[in-house]
This record gives structure tokens, sequence and C-alpha cells, in this order.
């Protein structure tokens, strides 16, 4: 009555040893490490490993070990964190212009678990140690820096069509513009109603005032709130890049917020002075008269400067600017029309069209070039203190020909791949913050205290499952044992689980999983109790397990769903936290419902199945 088939029993075997296999990788202590990856115009080869090697030797920096790993990257192992730091100023000081640094944690596994594709859980900020930054964006100032471009451009449209008015002038969400008559004001309406479809144009009187009114509707303005907020999370990111940390988190939280989490940093200064940093582009003609090997002799030619492309090669350009990346509206990649090369496609504000187009009429044919221009700040060590320096990089990211003029839209192109024009249309987009950022919350975790919460974390699992398990072997006893042991094998697939789908423990999660291992225990006390009432009322104690398993089942699901559908409702509207808890408290869940009704079931049939009993242990 109460056996299991092999092929069931084999599957819940087969389940368990898979268990042990995935959180394995978790009992392996972690090393500081640094990421190392190519910059720009460079690439890491095997060469690259002695030229790290060498560079750590000269510094007196004692390695653990530098692996290969895919995607052409370099990890450097050491066995402390001031080891990590030291190492990580040096590799900078000697090759910075060839390789990208950032300061990780990386797992000591042996080479075959890492040949398989086994990996320990990822660890939250607030057990890993990091910065946690929130951000307000001021959606008011994006919406007013738009309405400012419509402004000036309604203004060129209308001197363009040689329609006069008295005034264009902004009333809060408003542009009123001022007509003498009435048939001037409806010339008017009619060229705006056409030329700008994305604002709601209308005309109206007051007194012997003829006015146009433009808005941005309620569609638009969420619109641009939602470009701003995007826009600023690609800026963001391209810049906490700098501060070389592996696996930065930039998400977007709410309406208007945006939440920076990075794991390893403990240089909230650093940070902030990355956030606040001013980027911007310039298009500028190529001085294609001048020599540039005079000019890098020294010897620039007057009206022009020497500029550097991303990979080294020296450029010269003329000094005038036709426009600059703040007179970028947007800017997206995709391909030429007539050659199907990549390309990306700019949009520029009335004030940047006008000029683009006087100077592109006149030079047909040649060069164009993209500088991109930012201060940046670093920090280094100088006798033992940190000492910080800003300089300003400009580097070309794009050449290319006037093929014809243009003014508001054009396409840039002359690049190499798509990836490179999906590069290139980030920065135009991400040179300079599409809105005002304030700081408004902020929180540093140091690698002690994150250490101190996995232990508390971890001790307080133990002690909530030693609890568990005393109370359970004194109450029932012999199938007490086999609740504790499935309770075990519970623990064991909750970190296997996160461990395979690389979901991040936080401390709220631990919450989530000593609340499971509270939780877990219930449906073998409902079966063990229905199993005690069958006995009471006579039933073999064979029928009686049969039966307690099979009627505690339907309320077993009953309660775990509702469980399940409260985790789940957590993580669709919870934040970081919550959806901490959320996560853990639905695999935990899930897998309790296995271990206690196939495990425990799987476990009482060997022990007692097949047996002729008089009583049972319970």
């Amino acid at each position: 009555m109460n056996r299991y088939p092999l092929w069931k029993n084999l599957l819940i075997l087969g389940v368990i040893l898979a268990s042990l296999l995935l959180a394995w990788p978790n009992l392996y202590s972690q090393d500081p490490s640094i990421e190392i990856t190519a910059a720009r115009g460079a690439e890491v080869t095997e060469a690259s490993v002695g030229e790290v090697r060498a560079a750590l030797e000269n510094a007196g920096v004692p390695v653990k070990g530098i692996e290969t790993r895919e995607g052409g990257k370099l990890l450097v192992r050491f066995a402390a964190p001031g080891e990590q730091l030291r190492g990580q100023e040096a590799i900078e000081r000697s090759l910075s212009t060839k390789y990208r640094t950032a300061l990780t944690q990386s797992a000591d596994l042996p080479g075959w678990m890492r040949a398989v594709g086994l990996n320990p859980m990822s660890l939250g900020l607030d057990l890993r140690g990091g910065i946690h930054v929130v951000i307000d964006v001021d959606m008011d100032a994006a919406l007013d820096q738009t309405l400012e471009r419509y402004l000036g451009d309604l203004r060129t449209q209308l001197r363009d069509k040689k329609i006069r008015y008295v005034t264009a002038t902004r009333e809060g969400g408003r542009i009123l513009v001022k007509f003498n008559d009435a048939e001037t004001r409806d010339a008017g309406e009619k060229v705006l109603s056409r030329e700008f479809r994305d604002l709601t144009v209308q005309s109206s009187q007051d007194e012997d005032r003829y006015l146009v009114e433009a808005s941005l509707p309620e569609v638009e303005q969420q619109k641009i709130k939602d470009f701003a907020l995007e826009q600023n999370i690609t800026t963001l990111r391209n810049r906490v890049n700098a501060l070389g940390v592996a696996e930065p988190s930039i998400a977007r939280q709410g309406e208007r917020r945006i939440v920076v989490q990075l794991p390893g940093a403990q240089d909230p200064g650093r940070l902030k002075e990355l956030l606040g940093a001013t980027a911007t582009l310039e298009y500028r003609l190529v001085d294609t008269e001048g020599s540039v090997a005079d000019a890098v002799a020294g010897r620039v030619p007057v009206g022009s400067k020497l500029y550097y492309e991303r990979d080294g090669r020296p450029i010269l350009l003329k000094r005038r600017v036709i426009v600059t990346g703040d007179q970028i509206t947007d800017a997206s990649a995709g391909f030429d029309g007539q050659s199907g090369t990549p390309a990306v496609f700019v949009n520029l504000d009335g004030q940047g069209a006008r000029r683009m187009r006087d100077v592109t009429t006149e030079n047909v044919g040649k060069p164009m070039a993209v500088v991109f221009i930012e201060n940046r700040t670093t920090t280094e060590l100088v006798n033992g203190e940190p000492v910080k320096t800003t300089r300003k990089v400009e580097e070309v990211i794009s050449v290319a020909s006037i093929r014809e003029p243009f003014g508001r839209r054009f396409q840039t192109t002359g690049l190499d791949s798509s990836a490179e024009a999906h590069d290139t249309a980030l920065l135009l987009r991400s040179g300079a913050l599409a809105a005002p950022i304030q700081i408004v919350e902020e929180r540093t975790i140091g690698p002690s205290l994150g250490q101190d919460n996995i232990d508390q974390g971890v001790r307080s699992v133990l002690i909530g499952l030693a609890l568990v398990v005393i109370f359970m072997g004194l109450y029932y006893r012999a199938f007490g044992m086999v609740a504790n042991l499935v309770l075990v094998v519970n623990l064991v697939m909750i970190v296997a689980i996160l461990s395979m789908l690389q979901a991040t423990l936080t401390l709220p999660g631990i919450a989530g999983i000593v609340l499971t291992v509270g939780m877990a225990v219930d449906a073998n006390v409902l079966i063990f109790e229905r199993i005690r009432e069958e006995i009471r009322n006579g039933n073999s104690p064979q029928a009686s397990i049969h039966a307690g398993y099979d009627k505690a089942l339907s309320t077993i699901v009953d309660s775990n769903v509702t469980t399940l559908i409260a985790a789940v409702v957590l993580f669709s509207f919870g934040t970081g936290p919550v959806k901490g808890f959320a996560v853990t408290l639905f695999i935990g869940i899930l897998s309790s419902m296995f271990t206690a009704i196939l495990g425990s079931r799987a476990l009482i049939n060997l022990i007692y199945g097949g047996r002729r009993l008089n009583k049972l242990g319970l």
C-alpha cells in the first residue's frame, strides 16, 4: 500500500543530488578580485596575463592567481581587500591606456565547477557591502527645457514664413504668441499646427490681443518625462562604470527616481563627483589642409586644434564649433537607407539646426568630427594619502563626410559596425543629463558590516532550524526525525535554486528563508496529526499513513497556494528589499511542498512500507 515505484524514488533522489551539486559552490570562500577588460582599441590576449602580472610584481602586490574568462576578460585574485585595492592602483597606473579594471568578489571554485557552469548565489548590497544611492530627477526642469526649445523653434518658423508677431513668451506650461490682427494670427496658427504636431495649438482672443496658445498634451509630457528618466539612467550608467565596480545596478524606481547600487564600492564622495560631472559633445569640421604630423610635432595651424581618436590616432580639427551636445534633442542607431551601412540619426533644436544647415551647405564633401568632452575625477594614492585630480578628456568618437546640406535631423555614417553605431548613439544621448538630479538617499555599507549581516543571518537560520528539529524530534519521534531530514533538504534546495537562477540574496531574503524554516514543517504537522486521528479511529497503521497523506494533501495545497499568491503580489508591487523577501519566500514554499509531500512520504514508505505494523512511532 505505502510503496513508491522505483522511478519515483529515483526521481526524488535525483532532485536531491542535483540540489546538493548546485548548492555546493556556496561552501567556497569569496576572493577579493579585479576584473580586467580591454579599453577601446585594445584587446585581452595571452600576453595580457604577463603584462598584468609584471605590473603587480613591480608594485610588490602579491597575487593569488590570474585567470582568463569568457568575453575577453581577465580575473586577478587576491588574498585580502587591501591587496585588491593596491593591485587596482598598480594596474591603472601602468596599464590604464590598455585595460579597464573593476572590483569584484569571485568564489574560489575548483576548475571542474567553473567548467560545468556552477556558481554560488549572488549576494545583495546589504550582504556584500557597497554604496546605495536614490536619485530624484527634476521632471519640471525637463518640461521647462523642452518648452524653451519649442519656444525658440516657434519663433524661427514664424520668421522663416515671414509671419509677423508681437511677442512669443512662456507662461507656466504654455507658450503664448501675440499677433496684431486676426488674419495674421490665423496664418500663424496654421503654420504652427502643421510644423509642430506634438503640440496642442489653438487660437484665442483676449480683449485687443490676438493670441495663439501652444501647450504639451499629457501624453507628450509623459513621453518627455520617460525620455528624461531613461536618458539620465544611460548617462549615470556610463559614469558609474568609471568607478571600476563590477556589476553595478542602476534601475528606475517609480515615476521620477533612479536607484544606483555599487557592490564593493566604498567611496561615496567619488560617486557624487561622477554623478554631478558634466559631459558634452561638439561637432567640428576636420582640417584637411593642415599637416597632422606638424601638429603632433607642436606646429599646430592657426584656427585648428589637435585631437586624438579613441584608438590613439591624431586628427586635426577646426577650432570653430558647429553645434554642441546641449543642442541635441535625440539620437538613435540605425542603417543608412541607400548603402545599408550603420548610421546614427541625430535631432537638433532650432538654433543648432540653423547653424548646422549653414555650415553643411558651405562644406559638402568635407569630413566632420564628433568630439566627446568630459571632466573625469580620479583618486590616486600619493605618499599613502588619497589625492583627487580632475582632468578634461577630449576624444574624437566619429568622423564622417558631409554628403549634402542638413539641419534639424541628419545621420552620421562612416561607422565600423552596428555595435559602434549603437555606442555612438548612446554617447550622443548620454553626454549630458537630460534633467537635473538630486541625491535624496545615500547609504554606505562596509564589507565588515556586510559580513556581519551574513553571519547573523546564517546564525538565525541555524537557530530556527535547531529549535524546529528539537520540537519535531521530541513531539513526533521517528516521524519527527523524518520531517527534520526533509527540512534540511528543503534548505539545500532553496540555496540550489537561488544559485541556479543567480538570484540575489539580500538580508530580507534571509528573513524569508527563516520564515520558510518555520512554515516548512506545517505540512508535515498536518500529515502527522491526520495519521494520529486515523489511528484513534481504529484504522491500521498502514491505512492511517496512506489516509494521512491523501486527506491532508488538499489542505496543504490550499494553504501554500494562498502564501504563493501573497509572494507574487509582494514581488510584483514591492521594491528592492520586499522583492528579496518575496523571492526566497516563493522558492521556499515550492521546495517545502516538494520535500514535505513527496520527500517525507518517500522516506516513510522506505521505512514502514511493506511491513506488518502493530503500532507507529508517532
